[in-house]
């Protein structure tokens, strides 16, 4: 993780609050070895953005891989459902098989 790099980002943020991708872009960041930290970005872009559609996929998946699976599968589906309303069929089709494999992980469903 690049510290420089973080600081950065949350410049962008405080500058353009209204801005998803900024958002988005320090959720990314803070993904690979300080998960934790991205799960308050993804909630603000869930609750603040919840048209930003690249958010779904990501979002599902730091869920997932904390045991939060229903949370997961149900961030699936609306991710499914918006690249569907807006049609984003290669996002529709990732969506699709990440839910399925998160399916196929948790059979209880």
């Amino acid at each position: 993780m690049n510290n420089e790099r973080i600081q950065q980002l949350i410049r962008f943020v405080q500058e353009e609050p209204g801005d998803p991708f900024n958002v988005y872009a320090l959720a990314m960041e803070y993904m690979t070895e300080q998960p934790a930290q991205a799960r308050p970005y993804f909630d603000d872009l869930l609750t603040n953005h919840p048209d930003y559609l690249p958010t779904y996929y990501h979002a599902a998946a730091l869920y997932a891989n904390q045991g939060e699976h229903e949370k997961a599968h149900a961030l699936y589906d609306k991710g499914i459902d918006l690249a569907r309303a807006t049609g984003k069929q290669k996002t529709l089709l990732e969506l699709q098989r990440a839910k399925q494999a998160l399916a196929d992980e948790n059979e209880d469903w």
